[in-house]
């Protein structure tokens, strides 16, 4: 008798977006062939701690006995290239990029410097650090001098919109810097595009493509900025198919794959988009995108009919024979 494939589901971890992870790791669990795979799952706590069973064990011990992670976590240190490092260090196979293109794609500033020779419209930005609040008004006017006079306030590595503020004005502003910078080290502060926002998944080696680009999606909410609370709060309407001309949907895919491929990224992504006025506009791309649910993803694989099982079934296949470099 052939022995099943172990893999090992990884959920939870230390970020913002532990809950979001455990959901997604359940969710991924219940979709794998227990016929064709023997699946551990391990729940990492807050602490970062590696729990198999509810027993505290170290990574090594889980990692030298499995032949392929599944990734469901999402934030820092799942998304950061910090567990990819670690697993890379033990030579097992897993879902999703590999450590450097994670951390570069989970740094907005860092992405977004890497797509701006690319031709490809984005939102004027600037980083603001803790070293800066001794002086925030004058730095405050100095954005506004650049751009505005409406702003976008975010984490510079952070996932599922948490975090985002969103300022009407340059007091607002100063107001939002004061709070985000009580926080985070860095925050990213970005004109605000005002437009339809949208969101497009990238699928490699499906359906006989290199690289699948899955029905952009069109996110309708009611506030200014689709936040953690909008994302996840069921405040949100998600269009998929989005109401999109063919010129546009075919811009959001050529974008999407070209965020995919331009990051040296793997296995799967999404990536966020603002269709403006004057065009479309590129916001950063997700190297784990929720897999809940409510996440986006599986509303676009519905779509094309492809169904959940199969999804997670087809990116444990490609952990196992596509195997990348490092």
């Amino acid at each position: 008798m052939q022995q099943r494939t172990r893999v090992v589901v990884l959920r939870g971890g230390p970020s913002e977006e532990y809950e979001v992870s455990l959901k997604t790791g359940q969710v991924v669990i219940s979709a794998i062939n227990t016929e064709k795979y023997d699946v551990l799952d391990v729940v990492i706590t807050k602490a970062g701690e590696w729990l198999l069973r509810g027993m505290l064990r170290e990574p090594r011990d889980i990692l030298s006995h499995v032949d392929i992670v599944f990734l469901a976590l999402h934030g820092g240190y799942g998304e950061d290239g910090t567990v990819q490092r670690l697993i890379d260090s033990h030579g097992v196979k897993y879902t999703g990029s590999r450590a450097f293109p994670s951390a570069m794609a989970f740094n907005k500033a860092m992405t977004k410097d890497r797509m701006k020779d690319k031709g490809i419209k984005m939102a004027q930005h600037m980083i603001v650090g803790k070293d800066m609040l001794p002086n925030l008004h004058g730095t405050v006017s100095a954005i506004s001098a650049l751009f505005g006079p409406r702003y976008i306030v975010k984490p510079i590595a952070s996932g599922s919109s948490i975090g985002t503020i969103f300022a009407e004005s340059p007091i607002m502003l100063e107001q939002a810097l004061r709070t985000a910078l009580g926080v985070y080290d860095q925050v990213l502060v970005e004109e605000y595009i005002a437009g339809k926002e949208a969101t497009c998944g990238v699928v490699e080696n499906f359906r006989g493509k290199n690289h699948y680009a899955l029905p952009p999606i069109e996110i309708a909410h009611t506030g200014d900025v689709f936040d953690y609370q909008a994302k996840y709060g069921g405040g949100t309407e998600e269009i998929c198919p989005g109401r999109f001309s063919r010129a546009e949907k075919e811009e959001i895919e050529s974008l999407a794959i070209l965020a995919h491929t331009e990051l040296g990224l793997s296995h799967y992504s999404r990536s966020d988009f603002i269709i403006a006025n004057d065009g479309i506009y590129f916001l950063e791309v997700n190297t784990l995108p929720g897999l809940t649910t409510e996440s986006l993803l599986p509303k676009s694989l519905e779509a094309v009919g492809c169904s959940y099982s199969d999804f997670i079934e087809h990116l444990l296949m490609l952990a196992h024979r596509h195997p990348r470099g490092i």
